[in-house]
This record gives C-alpha cells, sequence and structure tokens, in this order.
C-alpha cells in the first residue's frame, strides 16, 4: 500500500436532523443508522483502509469526542485523531491537519472524506480515489468526486464542470449554491452538474499552497504552529489559537476562487444520510414499505413509515402512513415524513422547554 497516501476522516459534525437518535453528545457517525453492525465512523475507516494504510487515517473531530473516536476505531492511535477546541467549519481544520501531514510526509496525497456518508460500491469508490490520487500526483490540482444527480434535488450544491472536456477528469467550471426546484431541474437538463459530495483529493503541497493564495490570513495563523505540530506543545498552540480563526468552509476558502479544480463523476452509489428520509430512501422496505432499524414491527393499515428503536423493541402501528417514529433513550419522536426539515427548529423548542439534556 502507497505510504504517501493519507486520509482526513471528518467527524466532528452533530447531525441534528436525526434527532433524538443523534445529540451533541453522541453524533450520528458514531451511531449504527443502518443496523448493518458497523457505525457510520467505523464503516467509513474501513472503507477507507483498502486504500490509505490505516496509520495514515487522521479523524478530525471536536475534542468532545476523543473517547468515542478511540472506542470506536480501537486500531487508531492518539496522534491519528486532530482536536478542534472550537467549531470553525471545514478549511481551518483541513488546513491544521494539512501542515501536520506536511510535517510528517511533504510528499503526501490526501482524500478529505465525511464520516457519515454511505457508499455501496466500495471497488468503484477506490477505484475513482486512486484515479484522483494519480492525477494529483503529476498536476498542481484541487480535485473533487461529483455524484451523478438522480433528481433536481435542491438540499445539495452542485458542480459546474466543462461539457467539452472527453476526460473522465473534467475541469470545474464553477460551483453553484443549492438551488431552488425549477433551477436543479435546469442543472439536471444540461449534463454537465454532479452534486457536491465533500469529498476532496489533492496533494498536501498543493492544498497548503492554496490556502497561502487564498487564505493568507488563515493560512499565517496555522503556518505560526509549525514549529508544534507533532510534539507535546501542540495541544497548546491550538487551545490558543484555534478559536481565532476564521469560521469558513473549504468550498468558500479555496475550492471556489481556486483555478486549478477538476472533478472525476464518481461511478459508485452513494447518500449523505442527512436526514431521516435520506435514511428510509436507503432502508429495504417490509411489504408495507416501512423501513425498519432494529425493531420488530406489526403494522395495520401503516405504510411508508421510518421506524427505528434500540434493542429489539416491538412497536405496533396502526392507520399511520408516513411519519418518522424513533424511540431513543427517554425521547420517543412521532413526526410527518414531509417535514423532517423542521426536526432542527423542533430541537430547538424542546431544549428550550425541557432542558439541553436533550439536545
Amino acid at each position: 500500500m502507497n505510504k504517501n497516501y493519507y486520509a482526513i476522516l471528518m467527524a466532528g459534525g452533530v447531525g441534528s436532523r436525526f434527532w433524538p437518535v443523534s445529540t451533541k453528545s453522541f453524533p450520528k457517525q458514531f451511531h449504527d443508522m443502518l443496523g448493518t453492525g458497523d457505525t457510520l465512523i467505523q464503516k467509513t475507516f474501513k472503507r477507507l483502509t483498502q486504500i490509505v494504510p490505516k496509520e495514515n487515517i487522521f479523524i478530525l473531530t471536536n475534542e468532545l469526542y476523543e473517547k468515542l473516536v478511540l472506542e470506536q476505531l480501537p486500531e487508531v492511535t492518539a496522534r491519528q485523531v486532530v482536536l478542534e477546541p472550537a467549531m470553525r467549519n471545514t478549511a481551518p481544520c483541513i488546513l491544521y491537519a494539512s501542515l501536520k501531514i506536511q510535517k510528517e510526509n511533504q510528499d503526501a496525497l490526501m482524500i478529505v472524506a465525511p464520516s457519515d456518508h454511505w457508499i455501496e460500491d466500495e471497488i468503484a469508490f477506490s477505484k475513482n480515489v486512486r484515479t484522483a490520487f494519480d492525477f494529483c500526483a503529476n498536476n498542481n490540482t484541487l480535485m473533487t468526486l461529483g455524484i451523478q444527480p438522480t433528481f433536481p434535488n435542491t438540499g445539495y450544491g452542485y458542480i459546474e464542470f466543462d461539457k467539452s472536456s472527453n476526460s473522465n477528469i473534467k475541469p470545474v467550471k464553477q460551483f453553484r449554491e443549492k438551488p431552488d426546484y425549477s433551477v436543479a431541474k435546469s442543472f439536471i437538463e444540461q449534463g454537465n452538474f454532479l452534486w457536491n459530495a465533500g469529498i476532496f483529493m489533492w496533494s498536501v503541497k498543493s492544498v497548503i499552497e492554496a490556502f497561502q493564495i487564498n487564505q493568507p490570513q488563515l493560512y499565517e495563523l496555522f503556518k505560526s504552529g509549525i514549529s508544534d505540530y507533532n510534539t507535546e506543545t501542540e495541544s497548546d498552540f491550538i487551545a490558543e489559537n484555534y478559536a481565532n480563526a476564521e469560521n469558513i468552509s473549504v468550498d468558500y476558502a479555496i475550492m471556489e476562487p481556486s483555478s486549478n479544480v477538476y472533478v472525476i463523476p464518481a461511478t459508485f452509489d452513494w447518500n449523505d444520510l442527512g436526514t431521516w428520509g435520506s435514511l428510509y430512501d436507503k432502508l429495504e422496505k417490509d411489504v408495507d414499505n416501512n423501513a425498519i432499524v432494529n425493531s420488530r414491527v406489526l403494522s395495520t393499515d401503516a405504510h411508508n413509515n421510518m421506524i427505528k428503536t434500540k434493542n429489539n423493541k416491538i412497536v405496533v402501528v396502526d392507520g399511520i402512513s408516513d411519519y418518522i417514529i424513533v424511540d431513543e433513550n427517554d425521547v420517543l419522536l412521532i413526526f410527518p415524513k414531509e417535514k423532517e426539515q423542521n426536526i432542527k427548529e423542533l430541537l430547538k423548542q424542546v431544549t428550550d422547554k425541557f432542558g439541553d439534556k436533550y439536545s
């Protein structure tokens, strides 16, 4: 396995749209959301080990989740867990991890991968990533994997690529914000738009250069800690300086303003597992089209429900359809699927009324 291959596994999000399973103290990436026997972070880590030496996989997470990471990934050492003391979006933490990796290996090639995505064809995923690594090894470029859109989704950003390119590696023309339905429909019709999955590949040299050019203030902040990285004084430097970083995504920080960006249209199925509805779409259904995780269900005139409990609980449903039914510790959620985007606001109402312990 190529010792220059590295991965940054992004595992710091809260995933509040998966409440009440996903909470601030125990986010969705640490749950077995699909009932497979592996949590999402475990599944992602295993997928990455097919390409990247396991000792070169860095877990980027909030310091609140250090214990969870080490419990769920016992093969990972403390060296590989990169901790954020404050929430500052994806650009600061990716720059921080990239500088650490560069200090260790100046020839490193990196993939940045979210910990909570579901990818079924892992062989195709590995092939796409290796193609990207080969390109990045020989070119000063920033790369991403774009997902072939299957319908006019308004919940994702889009990547517009050069339609004239005959290569399987396409120059990116521009990144587009989440569109409304009519704009998303026009994207699909044009045929040169992909969903932005937030999966990035580059050489460590290229990505740090991109930060240096496009985000000089952010670059100087983290560059000032070079002598501390990978030493005993690193945590002190990060504790003192990290909160001073701008809250900015890697898309805004370097991908959108850069001209050397390329995309590979992915050849694998993908789901970002961002909501209960997206989980419902991925799961097998019973004869009544109910998606069931960890439950034994007796249903009468009940269809199209998302049902999840713990410990093989018996759930009896009669005359209820198109609902999210989730039993998690001392919270029972019974909520219309069509209103799933309101769960974030619902969580705020719950915490306002019953306290932060439920968030």
